[in-house]
């Protein structure tokens, strides 16, 4: 359900599934997807789906019961204690993503702090960006 026909999760040695790579998910996986990772779970990254949050998507596209406010502050739990890692190729930046920037921006404004913002942090997920950048694209080997 998750996965275009003839691709599968990515699996260990062990063969235990891991994730899901963008290039096998379906345009309607690759838009949830988007939808959560930019503003339920927060990530640094979007070329994959790991499993618990495969399973997120497949509860929502199987419309199961899903208790968002709880999914919600557990992130936030986690998000708050992660420690910044070093960015790979500059010993001097961070790697981490922004979590909750609409809520940060909300509870400043709340608050009176002056919020201007200079650039849109996310584009909005439109049609237009779904056909651009949730579209199944081959995966790297298979052929044209």
């Amino acid at each position: 359900m998750l996965c275009t026909p003839g691709q599968d999760f990515t699996r260990t040695a062990a063969r235990r599934r891991v994730q899901i790579m963008r290039t096998s998910m379906t345009t309607l996986t690759q838009t949830w997807m988007t939808l959560l990772l930019s503003n339920v779970l927060p990530s640094d990254h979007n070329s994959d789906l790991p499993l618990p949050k495969c399973q997120l998507v497949y509860a929502i596209l199987t419309r199961m019961s899903v208790h968002v406010a709880q999914v919600i502050a557990d992130a936030i739990y986690l998000f708050g204690g992660m420690s910044p890692t070093k960015h790979p190729l500059d010993p001097n930046k961070f790697n981490r993503a922004l979590g909750f920037p609409a809520l940060i921006t909300g509870l400043c404004q709340s608050f009176g702090v002056p919020v201007t913002p200079t650039k849109v942090i996310r584009p909005l997920i439109t049609r237009a960006f779904i056909e651009k950048y949730c579209t199944p694209r081959q995966a790297q080997g298979d052929a044209p």
